[in-house]
C-alpha cells in the first residue's frame, strides 16, 4: 500500500516510516521541521540524538531497501500539499503533523494563535487535497484522548446512540477539551466528520493515550533510525519526563495528587494500532473513531513503576509531587472503551515495566544530554496565564 505520512520527521512519524517499510508497504512523507525548532526555542533538545533528514533518508534505504520519498513544505500550503498528493496517488494518508503540546499552546496568546491556525489549516488543506486528487484514499487522523476530558460518564468509542420520540440517534460524544492544543482536535474532528459526510471521504480518527518509549524493534541498532525523545516541560509526556527524571537523579515529580488517570500505550503499540487502521479502512463516506490506548493508569501509578524499576538500575529514585500547573480534575471517574483496535486484531504489550526498563538502559546513555536540561524537568508555563515554576509538595501516596 502507499502510505503518506505528514509529519514524518516527528516521534511517531518516524518510526512509522520503519514500521511500515518493514512490513512492505511503499512510504513517503512530508515535514517543515517545526517540532525541532519548537522544542529548540524553548531552550531543550531531544535526549537521543537526531540526525539531519539526509542521514535519516540514507539509513532508511540501506535498513529497509527501499527509499522513503520526502518533500520538505508547509501543509498550511494548500499548492504543497495537492502537488505532495497528486504526485504519489497516496491510499493513505497518516496527519501526524500538528503541533501537539498542550503546555506550548497555554504559553501566550501568540502561541495559542499559532496552534490554531497551525492545526486547523493544515487539516483542512489535507482533506481539500484529498478530495481534489485521492478522493479514494482512507485519511488515519491523529486525535487524542483529551478531546473527551474526564466527564462522569463512561467513554464510547466516538459516538453515543440515544432514544427519543421513538427515534434512535447516534451522536458524537460531546468533547471537553483541556486545553488550546485539545481544542484544534477537537475542531480537526467535527471538519474531518463533516468532510466525509459532505464529499463522501473516509476517515479513521485515532483518538490517541499518552505514548512512551524510546525504539520500536524495527529500529535495530542503527543509531540514525533512532527517533526522538523530549523530556521537556512542553514535549515531554509523562511517562518519558519521568524516566529522564530517574536517570540523572532528579525525583520523579507528579503533577498534584497524582490520582488523575489517562489512556497510555508504548510507542509499539501505537505503531501496530496505527497500522492496524491503515490495513482496515472505512467504507467510502464513512467518519469513524478508535480509541487508542493500552491500559489506564493513575499518574501516581506510573512514578511508582518507574520508581521500582529505576531501583532495579541501582538510581535510588525518589517521588516528589508538584504543584499542579493545569487546571483538571485531580479525582474523577475514567472508563473509556476501546474494542475496536481489539476487534481488529490488536494485541496489547501489557508490560509496561519491560518497557520502562529499556527506556531507562537506553537513557543511561544520553544522561549527559538530559542533565544539561534539567531546568526544563519543572514546569512554569501555567493554566492561569502565569509564567512561574511549579514548586514541589510534600511527599505523598507513597
Amino acid at each position: 500500500m502507499r502510505v503518506f505520512i505528514a509529519g514524518v520527521d516527528g516521534y511517531l512519524g518516524w518510526s512509522l516510516a520503519q514500521y511500515l517499510a518493514a512490513r512492505g508497504h511503499e512510504v513517503a512523507g512530508c515535514d517543515l521541521f517545526l517540532r525541532r525548532k519548537w522544542v529548540e526555542e524553548i531552550g531543550s533538545h531531544s535526549a537521543i540524538p537526531i540526525r539531519p533528514m539526509e542521514e535519516r533518508l540514507a539509513a532508511f534505504q540501506e535498513n529497509f531497501g527501499r527509499e522513503l520519498i520526502f518533500g520538505e513544505g508547509d501543509l498550511r500550503n494548500y499548492d504543497f500539499v495537492l502537488e505532495a498528493f497528486k504526485s504519489f496517488q497516496p491510499e493513505a494518508i497518516v496527519h501526524l503533523g500538528e503541533m501537539p503540546s498542550a503546555p506550548y499552546s497555554m504559553i501566550d496568546v501568540n502561541h495559542c494563535v499559532f496552534t490554531q491556525t497551525n492545526n486547523l489549516v493544515g487539516t483542512l488543506n489535507i482533506i481539500y487535497a484529498m478530495k481534489a486528487a485521492c478522493p479514494q484514499a482512507h485519511l488515519v487522523k491523529l486525535g487524542t484522548m483529551g478531546e473527551y476530558g474526564t466527564p462522569n460518564i463512561d467513554i464510547p468509542e466516538g459516538f453515543f446512540t440515544i432514544e427519543y420520540r421513538g427515534r434512535t440517534e447516534t451522536l458524537p460524544f460531546p468533547r471537553q477539551a483541556g486545553s488550546w492544543y485539545h481544542q484544534t482536535k477537537v475542531h480537526d474532528s467535527h471538519n474531518i466528520m463533516f468532510a466525509c459526510k459532505t464529499w463522501g471521504l473516509r476517515s479513521t480518527d485515532i483518538m490517541q493515550g499518552v505514548v512512551f518509549g524510546t525504539r520500536i524493534d524495527e529500529m535495530g541498532e542503527d543509531e540514525r533510525l533512532l527517533t526522538r525523545f523530549d523530556f521537556d516541560e512542553c514535549f515531554g509526556t509523562v511517562i518519558n519526563r519521568y524516566c529522564a527524571e530517574a536517570v540523572i537523579g532528579h525525583p520523579i515529580s507528579p503533577f498534584g495528587t497524582g490520582k488523575h488517570s489517562r489512556g497510555f500505550l508504548p510507542l509499539r503499540d501505537s505503531m501496530q494500532c496505527l497500522t492496524i487502521a491503515i490495513n482496515n479502512p472505512p467504507k467510502e463516506g464513512e467518519y469513524r473513531i478508535f480509541n487508542q490506548f493500552e491500559e489506564v493508569y493513575s499518574i501516581i501509578e506510573l512514578a511508582e513503576k518507574v520508581k521500582k524499576v529505576g531501583d532495579e538500575f541501582e538510581l535510588n529514585v525518589e517521588i516528589m509531587n508538584l504543584e499542579n500547573p493545569r487546571i483538571e480534575m485531580e479525582e474523577h471517574y475514567y472508563n473509556p472503551d476501546h474494542r475496536h483496535l481489539l476487534h481488529l486484531g490488536y494485541k496489547p504489550t501489557h508490560d509496561v515495566e519491560q518497557e520502562m526498563r529499556i527506556m531507562i538502559q537506553d537513557l543511561i546513555k544520553y544522561r549527559d544530554r538530559i542533565e544539561e536540561k534539567r531546568e526544563l524537568l519543572i514546569p512554569e508555563v501555567r493554566w492561569d496565564g502565569t509564567r512561574r515554576k511549579s514548586r514541589f509538595l510534600r511527599e505523598v501516596n507513597r
